[in-house]
């Protein structure tokens, strides 16, 4: 498991990729950081991940969980890895777009 990689939930709709970057900075060197978007519509979801360089940085940022930003308090854990799903024929459940 990647625990360089930070779940950032309850984020506010308007923060961008970058922003997200800003807020964590502070914590130490990231790698990545994506607000996710809904594919349709280009919003954000209200979530993304923040990955940083090395774990200890990633471990100083959890503390990041419940803080207000924008009047919403975020949610930070450690990244789970996704699991594909599957539909009730058994085929992964993926747009073919």
């Amino acid at each position: 498991m990647d625990n360089n990689k930070l779940f950032v939930g309850g984020l506010p709709w308007s923060i961008t990729n970058e922003a997200l970057k800003e807020l964590f900075a502070e914590f130490g060197e990231i790698t990545e950081a994506v607000v996710i978007t809904d594919r349709d519509t280009g919003r954000s979801k209200g979530f993304g991940f923040v990955t940083f360089k090395n774990e200890a940085d990633a471990k100083k940022a959890l503390g990041m969980d419940g803080k207000k930003v924008e009047e919403r308090n975020i949610v930070v854990n450690v990244a789970k890895p996704r699991v594909e799903r599957k539909d009730s024929f058994g085929r992964n459940n993926r747009r073919p777009y």
